[in-house]
């Protein structure tokens, strides 16, 4: 089969493997669909995502595809479901999992990150990361549960009451679904700082109230011309020192920041503690997906949450090297590497 593999910084290849073989609790999948994500272009770059990530190991950890193989102690799961995973597994036995916090399990298995992931032809995963889907939904939207899931994990924190007014800063396909999650949890105001023009334009369909161009407006003269006096709740989904900065400057008083984007790991921002103090706000931060991926799920097959629409482009896995290694074609949008 074919496999994205990743040796070290910008050394990702597409090569020829064995295809595995189910037993035990595991489940042979073949992949649909695999999306490519901020952490896979972090580690591509040479950068830590969520845990290091061995050479040797095929990425990939936003997938769906077809049960083909299941071991002998699966049950619930049959050849043929079709199904997404939750990447990140859990020991269940560390201080962290028994304490209801499994996101900082001591022991986790990242799924295309630590052990070999979905940008393959075949995946095989343990039974209790599998999730079926029976709904009239396509494998690239399934794929998309796992960042939905990150998302919610997010939004949960935010605290976001009905009539709030939230601004979300980044229009990339992360600030697009907290657009949606923040309209479903009540915010009457939706606000998107963008500078690209198509993800603006995509952001008003989707629920956006202001969008605004930082690059040739002035973000706070356009917030007061719309009466903007209080924003409850900013949602940094970039990952850039500049973007943070602006998400405390632009929050009011008793507010959140959510640092949601996924900075480089010895990035640093100015903070002024008399700032913080003034305004009262709460910065926080979210980390993975934890017991989120069936509520995602929910979402997407009810059509609650457009995860197709921003989806840019789908390509074969023989591209994805070459796409990983142009920064300007990757953020173009959400890519999706398709199979058959």
């Amino acid at each position: 089969m074919k496999a994205a593999v990743f040796y070290t910084k910008e050394d990702l290849r597409v090569e020829e493997r064995e295809i595995p073989k189910a037993y035990g609790d595991k489940v042979l999948i073949k992949i649909k669909a695999c999306g490519i994500c901020g952490t896979d272009m972090h580690i591509f770059d040479g950068d830590e995502g969520a845990a290091p990530t061995p050479a040797g190991t095929t990425l990939g950890h936003e997938f769906s595809g077809e049960v083909v193989e299941i071991g002998e102690m699966v049950n619930g799961i049959k050849v043929g479901d079709k199904v997404c995973v939750d990447p990140n597994k859990l020991c269940n036995e560390c201080s962290f999992c028994k304490d209801g916090v499994g996101h900082f399990c001591e022991n986790m298995i990242g799924i295309g990150t630590t052990v070999d992931g979905g940008f393959a032809e075949y995946c095989l995963v343990p039974m209790s990361q599998v999730y079926k889907f029976e709904k009239d939904i396509t494998f690239a939207e399934a794929a998309m549960t796992e960042p939905v899931a990150c998302c919610l994990h997010g939004i949960d924190m935010c605290n976001i009451n009905c009539g709030d007014t939230v601004l979300v800063i980044g229009g990339g396909m992360i600030g697009l679904i907290m657009l949606q999650l923040a309209k479903l949890r009540g915010a009457a105001n939706l606000i998107l700082v963008e500078p690209i023009a198509e993800k603006r334009e995509h952001a008003l369909k989707l629920g956006a109230d202001i969008v605004i161009d930082p690059i040739n407006e002035n973000t706070a003269e356009v917030l007061a011309k719309n009466n903007i006096t209080r924003i409850n709740t900013v949602i940094e989904c970039v990952g850039k020192t500049a973007t943070i900065e602006q998400a405390i400057s632009l929050a009011g008083k008793y507010s959140t920041v959510m640092m949601f984007g996924l900075t480089r790991p010895n990035d640093e921002i100015k903070v002024k503690p008399f700032e913080i103090f003034k305004k009262e706000i709460i910065l926080k931060a979210s980390f993975i997906n934890p017991y989120t991926q069936s509520r995602a799920l929910k979402l997407i097959e009810n059509k609650k949450v457009d995860v197709s629409s921003m989806i840019y482009k789908q390509i074969p896995i023989t591209e994805l090297p070459a796409v990983l290694a142009d920064k300007k074609e990757r953020g173009k949008g959400k890519y999706i590497v398709t199979f058959d």
